[in-house]
């Protein structure tokens, strides 16, 4: 059974940091393509950064040069620094594991992130 974990969400001040981390197990995700999204309430979920099997990252216009994802095969884990994080970052962050085509694709539970003063 393939299960993701996050964790590193909670409250931030704006300007502040916070760094996410997706702990998989069940699966061995080296050819996968690794990916965080958030979600706000009435909102659909969105794209924050993938990065796949051979290290390419993709981010969203409104995160890049604030957040670095990157991630570990060895420890079969995503993590997602979030620097400079404004009030418009708070959302629902989720860890998503999933191949090209999305043939396969999995989901963790979501951890919530907080930017406020």
């Amino acid at each position: 059974q393939v299960q993701l974990v996050e964790s590193g969400g909670g409250l931030a001040q704006p300007g502040g940091s916070l760094r996410l981390t997706c702990a998989a197990s069940g699966i061995w995700f080296r050819r996968y393509i690794m990916g965080w999204y958030r979600q706000t309430p009435g909102n659909e979920r969105e794209l924050v950064a993938t990065i796949n099997s051979t290290g390419t990252t993709e981010y969203a216009e409104l995160v890049k040069g604030r957040f670095i994802i990157s991630r570990d095969n060895a420890e079969n884990a995503v993590s997602l620094q979030m620097d400079n994080l404004k009030p418009e970052d708070t959302a629902v962050y989720y860890c998503n594991v999933r191949t090209p085509k999305r043939i396969l694709d999995y989901w963790g539970q979501g951890t919530q992130v907080t930017v406020s003063s």
